[in-house]
């Protein structure tokens, strides 16, 4: 009787591992390079033709291989790394299963060539489609070559899923430039071809590297950092949020010396940098993370690109306060400012044009920004209709005010004021009444008046603990909602309360507005709400602080001076002043730059001067 369970071949068992293994044209230069690094090495050089489909060979300075491990290296599960189940525990190399050499070339026309530093002759091994067909001597430097040809050439089904070679190319340099930032200690070549695009200085500073990379004026705007806590050490580097591209990409976690991919690293990062990025845009995060080894799993993954932590939920919180501290407002305005050619015009897609109240919120709001905090902080109830009373105590100022009882507004004006400012920005004017020009040495700034007043307010009611100071309806509002409006503010009614909004319900799908945050105009109240209801139902399954972050930043948003409002000289330093002052000065909520940099160099290129 025959069976029907029977034993797969060398052959057949090699080809599946390369499905697991060997991805696309990446996978093997990932895999290959890996086992440079682990073999000593401090040149690695990486050539492709054709995105990697027709040709690849990874050449290094390591330490080498005699004939006999040459040959064995070749074979399936043969490893230099392990040699019982327990070490699995304490790995600190790349590569260990064993597999990579076997499965690549069980599918590719494969070659090895090696040599030991006291030998006289280089050693190589010769494979097609997973069986060897030569092993001799050869001339070869110190080190390993190994070129890989016409890969999944006996593998049609799965050559035919490969993308175009520009795209393949561009997997590559991806993985190259991630193993590159981990090992700045190794200089790394890639020709793609026969044209070198990429190479590292391998001094060991990560910095330069970093350079090397992505540019000089990257590497200007990138923000250290450095965190240690009981057993994890954090550090590498941030870029500054006006800083962005719109992937993931450039994002590089290495853990213990291996560069994997987190979701919880990235939603640390993200949480850190909530409400200063734009819905499309992630900056450039570097990140080193150091944790003893018996703490992470890394044979979760068949191309080793995960890892399983013991408490992942103290990695996050780690990850995310090293992150928040680096991010925290440096020593000032001009360390923040983003240089002007990395600004992209994506960053525009907010939308900022709204109703405008016939009252000139830049009066009402920047003038007297600082006084009202100071009231604010006395009194968090405080009734604004009190106003120009309390204002008049103050020395050095002169108020008039225009009360309109209709709306039970209050606008004030600030005419003097004797106040020394020490900032090194210093506003010079203002462009189409929506940008500030400021000067600080021979730098030129350019600030969004509106993102930047944006910022300053999303701050100040982010700092309020217990709850924003309202103002009473003297006539309440009577909103209708559909059912879903409706019920989230049902579930958050507290929440909205503590944020200036006092609701309670009306009717079946009716709500009466009672108070509004006293920083906002009553005629804007019912759209504001509605706005906010519009961005927390994109959300899915939206927390707390997102509902709190979504109705701070539209409510910042409405009150902020807007583009078209005209300002004088101390108005503008006002606004500086007070930008100065917040943590999170790059952008404003939404994710928008705030400051741009023009420096004295980038102008005199702009006039031909050099």
């Amino acid at each position: 009787m025959s069976s029907l369970i029977h034993v797969l071949d060398e052959q057949t068992i090699n080809k599946i591992a390369a499905g697991e293994v060997v991805e696309r044209p990446a996978s093997v230069i990932k895999e290959l390079v890996e086992n440079a690094i682990d073999a000593g090495a401090t040149k690695i050089e990486v050539e492709v033709m054709a995105g990697g489909t027709s040709f690849m060979r990874v050449t290094d300075n390591g330490h080498g291989m005699s004939k006999e491990d040459a040959q064995l290296a070749v074979l399936r599960h043969a490893t230099s790394k392990l040699y019982q189940v327990s070490d699995l525990s304490s790995l600190v190399t790349l590569g260990f299963r064993g597999e990579a050499l076997a499965t690549i070339a069980s599918v590719s026309k494969f070659s090895l060539t090696t040599r030991l530093v006291n030998d006289e002759f280089a050693t190589l091994v010769e494979i097609q489609g997973g069986t060897i067909t030569d092993t001799r001597e050869a001339g070869g430097n110190i080190g390993t070559t190994i070129k890989v040809e016409d890969l999944f050439y006996n593998t049609p089904a799965r050559k035919k899923f490969l993308k175009t070679p520009n795209s393949e190319g561009s997997h590559i340099n991806d993985i190259l430039i991630k193993l590159a930032i981990s090992n700045p200690n190794i200089l790394f070549k890639f020709i793609n071809n026969n044209k070198l695009v990429l190479t590292t200085p391998g001094n060991g500073n990560l910095f330069d590297t970093l350079q090397s990379i992505y540019g000089v004026k990257v590497g200007n705007e990138l923000l250290d950092v450095h965190f240690q806590d009981e057993g994890i050490g954090i550090s590498g580097y941030l870029s500054k949020p006006a800083i962005l591209r719109s992937s993931r990409q450039w994002q590089t976690y290495i853990v213990n010396g291996r560069v994997i991919s987190s979701r919880s690293i990235a939603k640390a990062i993200d949480n850190a940098y909530h409400s200063m990025l734009p819905k499309n845009g992630f900056p450039l995060a570097v990140l080193t993370i150091n944790v003893p080894q018996h703490t992470i799993d890394v044979n979760v993954h068949p191309q080793k690109t995960e890892m399983k932590f013991a408490d992942e939920g103290r990695i996050f919180k780690a990850v995310y306060k090293a992150v928040l501290d680096a991010i925290k407002m440096p020593e000032n305005l001009e360390t923040v400012a983003s240089p002007v050619q990395n600004i992209e015009r994506h960053y525009t897609s907010v939308p900022i044009s709204f109703p405008h109240n016939d009252l000139k919120l830049a009066q009402n709001q920047t003038y007297n920004n600082s006084l009202r905090r100071e009231l604010e902080l006395k009194d968090p109830n405080v009734d604004f209709s009190t106003v120009q009373k309390m204002l008049s105590t103050e020395k050095n100022r002169e108020f008039r005010t225009i009360e309109n009882a209709q709306e039970n507004k209050v606008e004030s004006y600030i005419a003097e004021e004797t106040s020394n400012y020490t900032e090194p920005l210093q506003p010079m004017g203002q462009v189409a009444d929506c940008y500030i020009i400021a000067s600080a040495g021979k730098d030129l700034y350019i600030v969004d008046q509106h993102a930047a007043h944006e910022r300053i307010l999303y701050d100040r009611f982010a700092q309020m603990a217990e709850e924003i100071p309202s103002q009473q309806l003297l006539v309440h509002l009577f909103l209708d909602f559909d059912d879903k409006e409706y019920q989230i503010i049902l579930d958050n009614q507290a929440l909205f309360s503590k944020l200036g909004f006092s609701m309670e319900p009306s009717g079946p799908s009716a709500m009466r507005l009672t108070e509004v945050p006293a920083d906002i105009p009553i005629g804007e109240a019912e759209a504001i709400i509605r706005e906010i209801l519009g961005e927390v139902q994109e959300m899915r399954n939206p927390s707390a602080k997102e509902i709190r972050h979504a109705c701070i930043a539209v409510t910042a948003c409405r009150a902020a001076i807007k583009a078209g409002d005209l300002l004088n000289i101390r108005q503008m330093q006002i606004i500086l002043d007070e930008l100065a002052n917040t943590t999170l000065p790059y952008t404003c909520p939404h994710g928008r730059p705030v400051i741009i940099k023009f420096q004295n160099d980038e102008l005199a290129k702009m006039f031909k001067r050099t």
